[in-house]
């Protein structure tokens, strides 16, 4: 049977690669935890500067209006604050840099959950290979989170070191766990609509498929709309 998680951490971080995954890939959660008091911080670790298909695009434009896009989504879940790393698309690596900057983002922010792509879910079906950032994104931030933030050994300059939680892994095909956003599935909606120079203009095709998406989610969970994640429960 389908295990449902109902109550919501006291805090929860967000790490994700491009300015419209956190809201894609668990902006629902993310909206209910808020509305619970969870103080929630989102972190994004691409500018979002090769996300358009235009040759004569401006990256630094791009990366300039896609973070004004974070910022609108995140008012509509109810975020408490971002922090951007300013890497360039594609240009992320699983490396000591990176992780050393999720480890002290960590111990900075301690949150009791950490959510992240599932680094291990490459293939869906025929017709998507799961982006390379999201891939590097989601490998880091597991390895920043166990066992590296919680042993003072590891980035000893990052901070006093601190063990979440649980860590939720999104976008995973082995989900385990999965969280209700019956109440919230519109302010996700609403959420993903702010990210228009990658959606598009904000329509009722776009919610169709936001409400379509946690639909087949709700069906696997028991509910109306749910998110489903891989979770790792990392505290004894």
């Amino acid at each position: 049977m389908a295990e449902l998680v109902g109550e919501a951490p006291a805090s929860a971080l967000a790490v994700y690669a491009h300015p419209d995954d956190p809201e894609v890939s668990c902006g629902g959660t993310l909206a209910r935890w808020a509305a619970a008091g969870t103080d929630v911080v989102v972190c994004v670790c691409a500018e979002g500067d090769k996300g358009s298909l235009d040759p004569a695009a401006d990256g630094v434009r791009l990366a300039a209006l896609r973070r004004r896009e974070v910022e609108a989504a995140g008012a509509v879940l109810g975020v408490a604050s971002h922090r951007f790393l300013g890497y360039h698309d594609g240009e992320l690596e699983d490396d000591a840099e990176l992780r050393g900057r999720l480890v002290a983002l960590i111990r900075e922010v301690k949150p009791e959950v950490v959510l992240c792509p599932d680094p291990t879910a490459v293939f869906f079906g025929q017709h998507y290979a799961n982006h390379r950032d999201h891939r590097v994104v989601g490998w880091a931030t597991l390895d920043a989170v166990a066992p590296a933030a919680a042993n003072p050994h590891y980035f000893p300059d990052a901070g006093p070191a601190h063990q979440p939680a649980v860590l939720y892994l999104s976008g995973t095909l082995e989900p385990d766990v999965w969280i209700d956003i019956t109440s919230v599935v519109e302010r996700k909606a609403q959420a993903v609509e702010c990210h228009s120079s990658q959606v598009g203009e904000p329509g009722e095709w776009l919610r169709t498929v936001v409400r379509q998406r946690a639909e087949a989610g709700g069906r696997r969970a028991g509910v109306q709309y749910a998110e489903g994640f891989r979770r790792l429960l990392l505290r004894q």
